[in-house]
């Protein structure tokens, strides 16, 4: 599948409350600049990454060398980057056809989509990373994108000054893939996920580990069926020991325009899961009442909101 047209939004800084079930996000004035000084008061020398204090790297597009193949990404450092404050990491993926590209310039949205919407959401908090797929895809054979991925970390977290426990990943179709799949494979390694129309397409590699995991899909998606990603839901729920009897979480019935968010109760504490299903198809910007057009996306405040959930309960 091709996206020829990326949406857009308006957001600033989500409302950290998250409740059981909202079908509204709230969206609060930006509120980084406060958030950051709790986080950083909570750190230790050990949450550093080795390239703190160091002098960095440019954004753009880099090359490194995996399994003897020369693989990309496109990295976005913040403007305002400190080598002695330690900043979120979050892996961007694109879709099937999508490229690195796409994915960091917010395609005909810009920075109004850049990262889906992470970095309007960041407001130059976080280090962004949009990764290039083999063929433009995630089939992860023989393990060699998730390969990729430690890489990464490796060479950016040697130069850039990261914390090492707020990574996070999202991704849309196979990059929701992608995403599940350092999910299963890597929930020591990375913070939360958020998969956005996904399926178990990269493969799921150990799968027993708790992480925390935002599942968004639309009821009527015809490419990879919300069935799909209930199941993918539901490995976490069970990981993180949320209540059982939450699996039968309430979805939009056709036709409604809207979302229904429901975050699980019971899980372990700095292991949530949200799912929040939504009237609609195959695409990562979701509106209510109305067609795609992005500007009242409610996806990305969602995401970076559970994100800083995590973060915060850690």
């Amino acid at each position: 599948m091709e996206l020829t047209h990326l949406p857009s939004f308006l957001l600033s800084c989500p409302s950290l409350q998250l409740c059981g079930v909202q079908p509204e996000v709230t969206v609060q004035p930006p509120c980084n600049n406060n958030l950051t000084t709790i986080l950083e008061s909570r750190q230790t020398l050990s949450d550093r990454s080795p390239g703190c204090g160091k002098s960095p790297f440019s954004s753009g597009v880099r090359t490194i060398t995996v399994n003897n193949r020369n693989r990309q990404f496109i990295i976005r450092v913040p403007q305002n980057y400190n080598p002695t404050r330690s900043y979120r990491l979050i892996f961007a993926f694109h879709w099937v056809g999508g490229t690195m590209n796409d994915v960091s310039s917010g395609g005909t949205d810009r920075e109004l989509w850049s990262y889906y919407g992470m970095q309007r959401m960041a407001s130059e908090s976080a280090i962004l990373v949009a990764p290039q797929g083999l063929n433009n895809g995630w089939a992860n054979t023989n393990g060699e994108d998730i390969a990729f991925v430690d890489a990464m970390i490796r060479d950016i977290e040697g130069t850039l000054c990261v914390d090492q426990r707020q990574r996070f990943s999202l991704g849309f179709s196979y990059g929701g893939s992608m995403t599940f799949s350092l999910a299963c494979s890597r929930a020591k390694d990375f913070k939360g996920v958020a998969v956005m129309g996904g399926g178990q397409l990269s493969g799921c590699s150990g799968g027993n580990d708790p992480i925390a995991y935002l599942g968004i899909h639309g009821i009527s998606d015809g490419t990879l069926n919300i069935a799909g990603g209930r199941a993918m839901r539901d490995r976490f729920v069970r990981n993180n020991g949320c209540a059982a009897q939450n699996t039968n979480a309430p979805e939009p019935s056709m036709g409604s325009q809207t979302h229904i968010k429901t975050t699980f109760s019971g899980c372990r504490n700095g292991y949530p899961v949200t799912w929040i299903p939504f009237d609609g198809g195959h695409w990562p910007g979701a509106v209510d009442n109305g067609p795609e057009s992005g500007a009242r996306s409610w996806v990305p405040a969602e995401i970076w909101g559970f994100f800083t959930q995590a973060q915060l309960a850690s």
